[in-house]
């Protein structure tokens, strides 16, 4: 069943009500308030700006995350780091990350295609109150050539999207923030949707209630060891 939220009031139905692809609520807007209580609960908006009058709200059953210290680097990405041919750098060109997540490999005029001018102002407003954050790659020259960026909940990184401009640039941003978070004691980076790029760096499937627990207190959480 999906419900729908009013623009006047910043509820959220119980996400456990979800669909089975995620979906559980339409309505409301982006402020920064209805924002941040959506993370605080696993919800996120996700909606085809272009076919979408209003925001689309989801919660998945099962979480698709990395935990830092879990990250996989394959050996030709070890090669590379150790080249030393890109900087990483975190908060940088957050205005620069968003709008090349938004654009890169044209995507912005791809069907359902959802960063959209809403969104993007509603994320940099979160980046401006401390809530967003982004990762940049510098290539020698000096261009941003990939990164990524998210909402920081409760020591933990809940990823919204990432771009590359040159091969695996969107890798070594993704590498960077582990090794940071890492660094930093966090606890997960939250993936939100499967992709063989993020599986093959670590990412596995966690129920939601298991989410919960890490953003709640993530300092007391211990999460398994892969089998």
């Amino acid at each position: 069943m999906v419900f729908r939220i009013p623009k006047d009031e910043l509820i959220f139905p119980d996400p456990h009500l979800a669909d089975d692809d995620g979906l559980l609520c339409v309505g409301g807007d982006l402020s920064v308030e209805r924002l941040v209580l959506a993370y605080h609960y696993g919800i996120f908006p996700w909606f085809s700006f272009r076919n979408c009058i209003e925001p689309h709200w989801y919660c998945p059953k099962r979480r698709f995350v990395i935990f830092p210290h879990e990250i996989h680097v394959s050996h030709s990405m070890r090669s590379l780091i150790n080249k030393q041919l890109y900087r990483v750098s975190i908060n940088q060109a957050f205005d620069d990350v968003i709008q090349g997540c938004a654009l890169a490999q044209n995507r912005i005029n791809e069907n359902g295609a959802w960063l959209g001018d809403e969104i993007i102002e509603a994320y940099t407003e979160l980046h401006r109150m401390e809530y967003a954050a982004s990762v940049e790659v510098w290539n020698q020259q000096g261009r941003l050539v990939g990164g990524l960026y998210g909402v920081t909940i409760n020591d933990c990184f809940i990823g919204e999207s990432m771009f590359s401009l040159e091969p695996s640039a969107s890798k070594l941003a993704l590498i960077g923030l582990a090794y940071q978070l890492q660094d930093m004691g966090w606890k997960m980076i939250d993936c939100q949707l499967e992709t063989p790029h993020l599986r093959s760096m670590g990412a596995r499937y966690i129920p939601y209630d298991d989410y919960m627990a890490i953003l709640q207190n993530p300092q007391g959480y211990r999460p398994e060891n892969r089998s």
